[in-house]
């Protein structure tokens, strides 16, 4: 599975944006799938969780309530919605797929990055 994220971009504050990821191959739909983010001069951080079948979803207490995290497995695609975002939500956005934990994800495959900035 190769993953291609996109949707990234410039939003002020309190703005929404949607990431996508789109996955190539035949296996998507064995993966969970997350999104983590690294912000500059910070480790990566895991963002949100999804289970192959779309339930259950994690978050991290940051973006809670904020952000939604979808996926639609026929188009092999997997959504980050943000809303009402914050300039603390600045960073690159990854999509991986892995095995979701309570919490969490264990990302085994990664895609490149999607840079969201927030202005203030």
């Amino acid at each position: 599975v190769q993953l291609q994220a996109s949707g990234g971009g410039l939003v002020q504050a309190g703005g929404s944006l949607r990431l996508s990821c789109a996955a190539s191959g035949r296996t998507f739909s064995i993966y969970a799938m997350g999104w983590f983010r690294q912000a500059p001069g910070k480790e990566r951080e895991f963002v949100a969780g999804i289970s192959r079948t779309g339930i259950p979803t994690y978050y991290a207490d940051s973006v809670k309530g904020r952000f939604t995290i979808s996926r639609d497995n026929p188009r092999n695609t997997v959504y980050l919605q943000m809303n009402s975002l914050k300039p603390e939500d600045t960073a690159v956005y990854y999509c991986a797929a892995g095995s979701l934990r309570v919490g969490g994800l264990a990302p085994a495959l990664w895609g490149q990055g999607t840079l969201v900035t927030v202005s203030s």
